[in-house]
């Protein structure tokens, strides 16, 4: 398995961004044995990495078989081996140097090659030393992250090659809205809690315990979540030269998020069937101009 050498330069943002951001990557260090060790994970081998994936996104991206793909903002990189058992050469890029060193066990478990690089991904040229990618995939739960999305997608502009493919698969702004999780005692009814539209800056989330399973956080609770609108994201993909090629909308969900949600024969999980239909999950596919 290769890797790549760690890095972290300073992406320019004002002070009070920055420290968000650094605070971000503490949150994502003190979270990684929890998730690594969690139930939810599974990667006692309970699950595998296709679970992870709605049947759509393979039908978007296409064969991978010996084409470049780079995960952005990887974690542990339960995803990131799906795309290496396709065939693909694959790179994982994450912020958290303790996520980028479990991932790197994980694929090595797995018999694997993948390239892991610890970077912020607004650093995500410099710190693949100008590697280019016929695929940059990202989301679930990635976005959130990012203050400033048109310069994001001018980085993975520059990250793909002529005729290269963005593929993001994220949860959707009404889905973030709604909460990452429900309250302790709340009842059955969606209520909004959060923007759908960004502009009011970052949303600061303190908690002793992250998403999944497992013991509280031992330090480094605090995190911060930028809210970004369908409509954001669409114009900085398209304000950087990328062009549209697909926006789906998905009620389907990797996890139960709400007690009362029914598993399909996909798998996956879905409000019941007397419930609204509402989209929980988006895919958007851009391709860059050759």
């Amino acid at each position: 398995m290769t890797d790549q050498p760690t890095g972290s330069a300073s992406t320019g943002f004002d002070a009070a961004v920055e420290a968000m951001m650094r605070a971000n990557q503490s949150n994502w260090d003190a979270r990684t044995p929890i998730h690594a060790a969690s139930a939810f994970y599974g990667l006692d081998g309970s699950r595998s990495p296709f679970d992870w994936f709605a049947a759509f996104e393979w039908a978007d991206l296409g064969d991978l078989a010996g084409r470049d793909v780079l995960h952005l903002q990887c974690h542990l990189g339960t995803e990131t081996l799906a795309f290496a058992h396709q065939g693909a050469r694959t790179w994982g890029l994450d912020l958290s140097g303790r996520s980028v060193e479990e991932a790197r066990r994980i694929a090595q478990r797995a018999g694997l090659t993948v390239t892991y690089v610890q970077a912020n991904v607004y650093d995500a040229v410099q710190a693949v030393r100008g590697q280019r990618f016929d695929v940059v995939y990202t989301g679930k739960g990635a976005l959130c992250y990012l203050p400033d999305l048109p310069r994001w997608a001018s980085v993975v502009s520059d990250l793909l090659r002529p005729g290269g493919l963005l593929y993001v698969v994220e949860f959707h702004p009404l889905f973030s809205s709604l909460g990452p999780k429900p309250p302790r005692g709340a009842g059955p009814e969606l209520l909004l809690r959060n923007d759908y539209l960004e502009g009011r800056g970052a949303l600061e989330r303190g908690g002793a315990h992250t998403y999944t399973d497992g013991p509280a956080l031992q330090d480094a609770p605090v995190a911060y979540e930028w809210a970004h609108g369908l409509g954001e994201v669409v114009t900085a993909v398209a304000g950087a030269g990328l062009r549209i090629t697909a926006l789906r909308e998905s009620e389907l969900l990797p996890w139960p998020r709400w007690e009362r949600m029914e598993r399909t024969d996909t798998g996956w999980w879905r409000l019941p069937e007397a419930d609204p239909r509402i989209p929980l999950l988006y895919g958007l596919r851009a391709s860059k101009p050759e």
